[in-house]
């Protein structure tokens, strides 16, 4: 029916809702056959990942895109002010990337119905003077360029004259707030989910106080007398709420990243450093698959890279397999690191083989890890729940909302596998994915530091072969 209906409006608005449909932006891109995005660089958003582009807006635009009909077509950029001239002189469609709606904004363009809300937040360095109000700032607020947390500022100092803030020409989000960890910032203002993302590779990062809440994101069109593709948005938009499509595209993005424990986060970076670098080669050689880093992740978070843990239940080692697990999967010494990591990785290629195949990636591994804690029968008594309540067994999002009532005697009496602490194993495979997340960016990062390495090397033994000419041969 959703379906329908959106077909519907577009052969409306094709036919003859605007006086002109040949004219139309709507008609535009159905003639041309696909849609041009201005799309912002950066992790809330748009970013090249380990298999090619990724990010929330992308799979959004190209939902739009794939319920038009149409191919997507992006113009990344990391600057808003070069994609707000493509917009103004007609070379995008709309502009994507996470951005507030601000008065200004509201003011120049026209707004999709919005899609995610977040808050201001004024972030310090931890270990500094907490400063509670704008009052008891020392030192002033660097933000981007011409950002939303520009325009807050400057509505701001109407209130608090003595307020001092700077626009940074240069720099990104993400690297002011590199930059406030490495003390060369004092203050800046964000983003919570920006927030939310960096304090897994900087928990050194702290919230002074919210400046504003509850403010909406959307994406920008140019503000015309043209509404056919605005009209096309309002009806795309409530689709993806009433189908749960979008809740399921922020979960997958931001819904691990909400909790934070500043204490773990620390321990964890550190233990990166420290421990990790003598096991490494066998997850690597282990993997299978899996990307390496997943299951070092997983390692993690069941033995925290010790490879003499036990647990009161008897499972041990760095992948804290159980006694009959460790058999099955040929494991002589739970405690041989080695050991331990092979049959881990056994053990969960196991269990994602037994997943059905038609749940598609990222569920499938989430379903697996989730196994890996409590056993593949607990998960499906949660998806049974879970269809019994009329939503999408094949879902993690849905599914793990379920699985915490497997504690529940009045639940887990009508289930097959009967009682399970399921809502430690969400618990589990949130942690999993932030420990994933967070390994990644330092491997990517260690790995960028490496090549520029052997450049600086490479470049320095062609400068020494150009200016020491060669020794003379002593047999001339």
């Amino acid at each position: 029916m959703r379906r329908s209906g959106f077909l519907l409006l577009v052969l409306v608005w094709l036919i003859g809702c605007s006086p002109e449909p040949q004219q139309s932006q709507l008609y535009n891109i159905y003639q041309r056959d696909n849609i041009r995005v201005g799309v912002l660089h950066g992790p809330t958003s748009y970013y090249v990942g380990i298999d090619g582009p990724t990010g929330f807006e992308l799979e959004l635009t190209q939902a739009l895109a794939d319920k038009l009909g149409v191919t997507l077509e992006l113009f990344p950029s990391y600057h808003l002010d070069e994609l707000l001239q493509k917009l103004d002189s007609g070379q995008v469609d709309f502009i994507a990337g996470g951005l507030t709606l601000t008065e200004l904004r509201q003011g120049k363009y026209r707004a999709s119905p919005a899609y995610r809300w977040i808050n201001e937040v004024l972030v310090f360095k931890q270990g500094n003077t907490w400063p509670r109000s704008i009052n008891e700032l020392n030192d002033s607020v660097v933000v981007v360029k011409d950002s939303s947390h520009a325009e807050t500022l400057q509505q701001l100092t109407q209130e608090h004259p003595e307020l001092v803030w700077r626009q940074h020409p240069t720099l990104d989000a993400d690297e002011i707030l590199q930059q406030v960890v490495d003390g060369n910032i004092t203050y800046t203002l964000t983003d919570s989910n920006q927030l939310a993302l960096n304090r897994r590779f900087y928990p050194n990062l702290s919230i002074a106080f919210t400046v504003r809440d509850n403010l909406p994101v959307t994406w920008l069109l140019a503000d015309n007398q043209d509404d056919s593709l605005y009209a096309v948005l309002i009806e795309f938009f409530g689709a993806m709420y009433q189908g749960g499509e979008l809740i399921a595209l922020e979960d997958k993005y931001f819904g691990h990243v909400q909790q934070f424990d500043y204490v773990d986060t620390l321990a964890y970076i550190e233990s990166i450093e420290q421990t990790l670098p003598a096991i490494k080669p066998w997850f690597v050689q282990y993997a299978g698959e899996l990307d390496w880093r997943l299951l070092a992740a997983l390692s993690y978070q069941e033995s925290h890279w010790n490879p003499k843990a036990k647990s009161p239940t008897g499972v041990r080692g760095l992948m804290m397999l159980t006694l009959p697990t460790a058999q099955q999967m040929g494991v002589t010494s739970r405690l041989d690191p080695q050991q331990s990591i092979q049959g881990g990785s056994r053990y969960l290629h196991r269990l994602v083989t037994r997943i059905p195949e038609r749940i598609a990636m990222p569920d499938r591994l989430w379903f697996a890890l989730a196994s890996y804690n409590i056993g593949w029968g607990h998960v499906e008594d949660a998806r049974v729940l879970t269809q019994r309540d009329g939503a999408d067994p094949d879902k993690w999002l849905d599914v793990k909302q379920r699985l915490p009532q497997l504690r529940q005697k009045s639940v887990y009496q009508t289930t097959k596998y009967g009682y399970a602490r399921g809502d430690e194993a969400v618990t589990y495979v949130e942690n999993i994915r932030r420990y994933y997340d967070t390994l990644l960016w330092v491997d990517e990062r260690q790995q960028a530091e490496q090549r520029l390495q052997q450049q600086k090397q490479r470049l320095s033994e062609q400068i020494s072969t150009e200016i020491l000419p060669p020794l003379p041969n002593e047999n001339n």
